[in-house]
């Protein structure tokens, strides 16, 4: 049987940690194993416990999460690091996501999308709350030259155009289950193309990849270009 995914909190809302850690000890494949009350007490957590994933919150005394993120994926390998916040400030988006952290969630998820959010990240998906997304696309598309580096590296030919659709749409904010319902495809379909996708330009993530189309200008609105046809 397969071994739980070992989980280790860190928040300054003692409440709240209690809240999450009594939801997560409902679901069979998961096991909190540790809590923390401030970003450097997570770190030093970290490296004690060595868990499968961190729960990080943002804003924290002494040591903030988008510090922490940076110094627990410096120090521990392989621990995948989700932010869970109330925090959508673009800054802090921005940089969590650039020191290491697999996915940005807000705190008014549903306990189901979370237990999902957690499950993907151990699948290397990369999830990010729909509105986080949005308003983050958005001001790519506003200021490109001032937000996510683009990748350097052109993308690879084999580049479909039905990724590069997918990929508009992530741009437009929308979560794999709203692009699965207007392409009539499934969500595990979405899910395989964005991965194929991210791997094809190189990118760490569907905001990477997102602002990779915009930048290049092959996502338009209803109609996407590809590569070929330019």
């Amino acid at each position: 049987m397969r071994q739980p995914t070992r989980i280790l909190l860190v928040d300054d809302q003692a409440l709240f940690r209690g809240a999450i850690a009594a939801l997560l000890a409902n679901q069979p494949d998961m096991e909190v194993v540790g809590e923390a009350e401030n970003g450097l007490v997570g770190v030093e957590q970290a490296r004690a416990l060595r868990p499968d994933l961190v729960i990080l919150d943002v804003e924290m005394p002494v040591m903030n999460g988008v510090e922490a993120v940076r110094l627990i994926r410096e120090q521990v390998i392989d621990v995948k690091v989700i932010m869970l916040t109330v925090s959508d400030v673009e800054d802090h988006v921005i940089a969590a996501l650039r020191n290491g952290a697999h996915g940005y969630l807000l705190k008014d998820l549903r306990p189901e999308q979370l237990y999902d959010m957690i499950r993907s990240v151990m699948r290397n998906e990369t999830p990010i709350s729909p509105a986080v997304a949005g308003r983050l696309l958005r001001e790519i598309r506003q200021a490109p030259e001032q937000r996510v580096t683009s990748p350097a590296v052109p993308p690879d030919p084999s580049v479909t155009r039905r990724e590069l659709e997918i990929l508009r749409l992530v741009a437009e904010g929308l979560s794999n289950k709203e692009i699965a319902r207007r392409l009539v495809i499934t969500e595990g379909t979405v899910k395989n193309h964005v991965h194929n996708a991210l791997e094809k330009l190189h990118v760490d993530n569907r905001i990477q990849a997102a602002a990779y189309v915009i930048r290049q200008g092959l996502g338009t609105p209803g109609r996407v270009t590809h590569p070929d046809e330019r």
